[in-house]
């Protein structure tokens, strides 16, 4: 069936307007926030309701062909690439609030629903929903669920599985199921925190129950300035050894400081090896004493500086400054590679000393802004995407990365996932029994694969060819990942 047929047969369940199948359309969807990598689909649709994606999907399975859902397209890892093309299901329009019960702390949603928006809907109310990714703003919480995305307040407050309750879900066959609920506890298998991080390959989601918490009283944020990022990272560990658990702990080294502050303003030192920043958080009763514990701590390790935000104003903007740290990069390279990586918070020196040694051996620059609370690791890979040696060299220095984090006792992904970006690397940290588990749970939800096929499980070789965009194999472009 050609790609017009397949969008009238699509476009008798959701309408000709929520329908794309013109090739320079489809350019728009041939990727995420990971570039490396792009194929295309062959249709894209738009529903509007839960009864649309089940008639979608059950025309996919009647056809034999593979469907993947998208929300706001910044995953890294390539997790909603169309890897053998078929029907890429957008839930953008699936953006709505569908209840909030400020009395019981609930809310439900959409799967489209941007994740900042929550929080502006009942700021008003002195509530918020809590996962904050540094995408926030453009990130939806479908695909927060998708990838158990997490954010800067992790350390304190946990991910994405921490704060949702109930999911309504679209079956790879086509039937819809109501996983979790309202309530805190229920029976049964934990299904919620199975569907949750499973990367789009279980199901489609098409609402979730989220918990909607009280701002906290009071919030202190302050700025460690280190000489270098040794001295901040023992720093890291040494206020956690102390018992002190704050909201946020983000580390950014002298590159993303340079990039940012260009950018943002935020007064960042240019001359630091790197900062701190750190944010305390709860009854303002003892904030005071617990910021205070946070200042000395980072002058026993060397701080040569530490600020405390005066002000909401200048808080905003010292976080504007971390959440805006990956686009300010942009100042520094054409392009960039972003790797995700966990390691215990004790072996921060030594990995990230490792990491530089990765960029000078391939001679790459690698900026480095992460989660330093909880060892959540995000080099920052800079190259030039236009030339073949350089892109090759970068492939090789990021899967160097993720196996010396796996070497330390961490793992390949704190929060970006596995998509079609790490497949290979799954062998560092599970075995083939383990992974033979998994694919066999993929096969109760998923048994022909139909739903977001191609992903997170090694293919055989290291070679993964793409399904070309047609627009580029017309000049011959050979896309595939080595």
């Amino acid at each position: 069936m050609s790609r017009e047929k397949w969008g009238r047969a699509l476009a008798r369940i959701v309408g000709r307007q929520n329908v794309i199948y013109e090739e320079d359309e489809l350019l728009v969807y041939e990727c995420d926030g990971m570039t490396m990598d792009k194929a295309l689909p062959d249709v894209v649709v738009f529903p509007t309701t839960t009864a649309q994606v089940v008639e979608i999907v059950k025309w996919a399975n009647q056809e034999g062909v593979p469907f993947i859902a998208r929300g706001g397209g910044t995953g890294l890892s390539g997790g909603i690439i169309p890897v053998k093309g078929g029907i890429m299901i957008a839930l953008n329009k699936m953006n709505q609030i569908l209840e909030v019960d400020l009395e019981n702390k609930r809310a439900v949603v959409q799967p489209g629903l941007v994740n900042l928006w929550l929080s502006e809907a009942v700021s008003d109310q002195g509530y918020h929903y809590v996962p904050d990714p540094s995408s926030q703003q453009a990130c939806t919480i479908g695909g927060n669920v998708a990838e158990n995305a997490g954010g800067p307040h992790t350390l304190k407050y946990g991910v994405t599985t921490n704060h949702v309750l109930g999911l309504e879900v679209v079956l790879p066959n086509g039937e819809v199921v109501e996983i979790g609920g309202k309530v805190e506890d229920n029976l049964g298998y934990d299904l919620r925190g199975l569907l949750i991080g499973s990367e789009g390959t279980l199901g489609i989601v098409t609402k979730v129950v989220v918990k909607i918490v009280r701002k906290p009283e009071a919030i202190k944020t302050l700025l460690g300035v280190f000489e270098t990022v040794e001295a901040a990272s023992n720093a890291v560990s040494a206020i956690i050894g102390r018992g002190i658990v704050p909201a946020a702990i983000e580390m950014m080294d002298q590159l993303t400081l340079q990039a940012v502050e260009d950018y943002i303003h935020a007064g960042y030192p240019l001359d630091a090896g790197a900062v701190l920043l750190i944010e305390v958080d709860g009854l303002k009763e003892g904030l005071d004493e617990q910021a205070k514990q946070i200042e000395e701590i980072c002058y026993e390790n060397k701080a040569r500086e530490v600020r405390v935000a005066q002000d909401d104003k200048e808080r905003a903007l010292l976080w504007a400054g971390r959440k805006r740290a990956f686009g300010a990069i942009g100042r520094l390279s054409p392009t960039y590679y972003v790797q995700d990586g966990v390691i215990p918070r004790t072996k921060l020196p030594e990995v990230l000393q490792r990491i530089g040694e990765i960029g000078e051996r391939y001679g790459l620059r690698i900026a480095n802004v992460f989660h330093a609370g909880d060892g959540n690791l995000h080099p920052l890979i800079l190259f030039d995407e236009r030339d073949a040696e350089q892109t090759k060299r970068v492939l090789k220095a990021s899967s160097e990365i993720l196996k010396v984090c796996a070497d330390v006792g961490g793992t390949i992904s704190g929060e970006h996932g596995i998509g079609l970006e790490k497949m290979q690397e799954m062998s560092l940290i599970f075995s083939e029994t383990d992974m033979k588990i998994m694919k066999q749970i993929r096969a109760v939800f998923n048994p022909q694969e139909l739903c977001n096929p191609g992903k997170i499980f090694p293919t055989p070789g290291r070679c993964v060819e793409l399904r070309k965009p047609p627009v580029l194999e017309k000049e011959g472009i050979r896309l595939e990942r080595w």
